[in-house]
């Protein structure tokens, strides 16, 4: 079995119109959320064995607050630009190319995407993962390689105001 674990970033700022999508950073709430999220993983025994994120500013920045908190490298994570401007085909193809000698993984990304790549792995019907939510999908696999549509199950699914409003 493997499990993989996505996360949308947390929330981010809107408020400089010179900025471009990619730099965007995290907003106050957004900085607030995360470790909150983390923490919570953290008390689930969360330990990923592998983080693969987006580079953009503000998936990247939510991987490395929870890198603080689940005590993983930050200099470790795996960056991958198919994440920010790909589809679901492209993060399949990540997942595939994980290799197996990592059982759990935690993928860092971007909505629609994001929602939609897990309602693809679970056969789920999540509407919309809210900023800095996390899906755990356990999937019935040897091997990453064998991923595909309806091979996980939905384990749970976790946001920031199910527990304390990150505002």
């Amino acid at each position: 079995m493997k499990t993989i674990y996505l996360v949308r970033h947390a929330k981010s700022d809107w408020g400089n119109a010179h900025t471009t999508d990619f730099d965007r950073a995290l907003n106050d709430r957004g900085m607030k959320s995360a470790p909150l999220m983390a923490s919570l993983l953290k008390k689930k025994k969360v330990v990923p064995e592998l983080i693969i994120s987006s580079p953009a500013n503000r998936a990247l920045t939510t991987a490395e607050l929870f890198c603080e908190i689940l005590g993983y490298q930050k200099e470790q994570i795996q960056k991958r630009i198919e994440i920010y401007e790909g589809g679901t085909r492209q993060l399949l193809k990540i997942v595939h190319e994980i290799d197996n000698c990592f059982e759990t993984a935690m993928l860092f990304g971007h909505n629609p995407t994001i929602t939609q790549f897990s309602n693809l792995l679970a056969g789920n019907h999540l509407e919309n993962m809210v900023t800095c939510g996390v899906v755990r999908i356990d999937m019935k696999v040897k091997s990453w390689n064998d991923a595909a549509s309806d091979t996980g199950q939905l384990v749970w699914y976790e946001f920031p105001k199910k527990h304390h409003s990150a505002d």
